[in-house]
């Protein structure tokens, strides 16, 4: 069953999104050389925690951490961990927010240090499909329109895009109906409507758009471990433009 949200229940997942804006910002402000992931998983829940909400992801399905961090080949599901960031890297910050009785979600992949232009270009047209994948977010379009736009915008630089794994409806679940696939057909699928509350999220590769999944039962990697980027946005679906309710504001503002 697919849930649409009221003007009232959107309120309350918008300041959901904003302590997860803001924590996603103060992980930013960590991120470089020598930093540990599990150090920037720390730094996420204790922010999030001390502003009253409480980190999605953790106990989710026994998942054992506040965010999923995801370092070059990783796709998502990436455990903190040990792993020191180095020189070159690239990492994908995932994270979700539980507040008011609601749930929001974004991701955010960094470039650690001196990463290569080919890299660096990734990350860019990754972030705008995902922008691309928004504007298709209206009343009265249909899922197929956003698939598509963020389809199209990578495929054509010659990336992979994951068909395995998809964006979804937020709410008082983190992972509602409908499912939100990074590739399909304009004009297909179903009918956008106003107050539905969804999690847009291109998982794109430098290389092949297989992947894998290792031991742990959670991590993703790409099967010819070549590096992938990952960006989302929790938006809500409107009569003439979308709203995004989450926030890269405040990881910008560290990133300068």
């Amino acid at each position: 069953m697919i849930i649409y949200k009221t003007e009232e229940e959107i309120e309350l997942m918008r300041a959901s999104a904003k302590v997860l804006a803001q924590a996603h910002g103060e992980v930013a402000k960590i991120i470089k050389e020598g930093v540990t992931t599990r150090q920037l998983d720390q730094r996420a829940e204790e922010f999030i925690r001390d502003n009253g909400g409480v980190p999605s992801f953790k106990g989710y399905n026994d998942f054992p951490f506040s965010l999923c961090i995801s370092p070059n080949s990783v796709v998502v599901h990436g455990f903190p961990s040990d792993y020191t960031l180095k020189d070159g890297d690239i990492i994908s910050v995932d994270g979700g927010v539980f507040l008011n009785g609601y749930h929001s979600d974004s991701a955010y992949t960094y470039p650690v240090g001196n990463v290569t232009p080919e890299i660096l270009a990734l990350l860019q047209r990754t972030k705008e499909s995902l922008y691309l994948g928004i504007e298709q977010a209206v009343a009265g379009n249909r899922m197929g329109d956003i698939s598509y736009a963020v389809q199209q915008h990578v495929e054509k630089q010659g990336y992979g895009v994951v068909r395995e794994l998809v964006g979804h409806g937020v709410g008082k679940k983190l992972h509602e109906r409908p499912e939100v696939p990074n590739y399909g057909k304009r004009g297909s699928g179903l009918k956008l409507q106003t107050g539905l509350v969804i999690a847009i999220e291109p998982m794109v590769n430098l290389g092949t758009k297989q992947i894998v999944q290792e031991k742990d039962g959670w991590t993703i990697r790409t099967k010819d471990k070549m590096p992938s980027a990952h960006f989302e946005h929790t938006v809500v679906v409107r009569k003439d433009k979308a709203e995004v309710l989450t926030s890269f504001e405040y990881i910008e503002k560290a990133l300068q």
